[in-house]
């Protein structure tokens, strides 16, 4: 049985101990968190510059609606899932085809994320 690749992940979550408990999810299934944001402009920075296989981007940081992040994302080809308390009905239109993750979400649903991409 082959191993599935380790994937480089990247996690933007305004709470910290939101973003902790996603990061040591993470570890634990064998993947590298390659960074870490909270606040718009950074995570946009890293969504650009690091070198990335999956991300988790927390729809809403601060009052800021994170679109212009999954832009870059998907402009990249990364994959990524939306994390929100409002489900796929609280994204906007062109956006509500994508994954979400509910908050609050069970570590079960983001290993299945994680293993789908990591699966190809």
């Amino acid at each position: 049985m082959s191993e599935a690749p380790k994937l480089k992940v990247l996690i933007i979550e305004d709470e910290s101990i939101v973003a902790m408990m996603i990061e040591d999810l993470i570890v634990d299934m064998g993947h590298e968190v390659v960074g870490t944001a909270g606040r718009l402009e950074q995570a946009q920075k890293l969504a650009e510059e690091l070198q990335l296989d999956f991300a988790i981007v927390d729809v809403n940081l601060n009052g800021q609606l994170t679109y212009p992040v999954a832009e870059v994302l998907r402009s990249r080809g990364v994959p990524f899932v939306f994390a929100t308390g409002y489900g796929a009905q609280g994204l906007k239109e062109e956006w509500k085809q994508s994954p979400v993750l509910q908050k609050p979400f069970q570590p079960e649903e983001l290993t299945r994320r994680i293993s789908a991409v990591a699966k190809g």
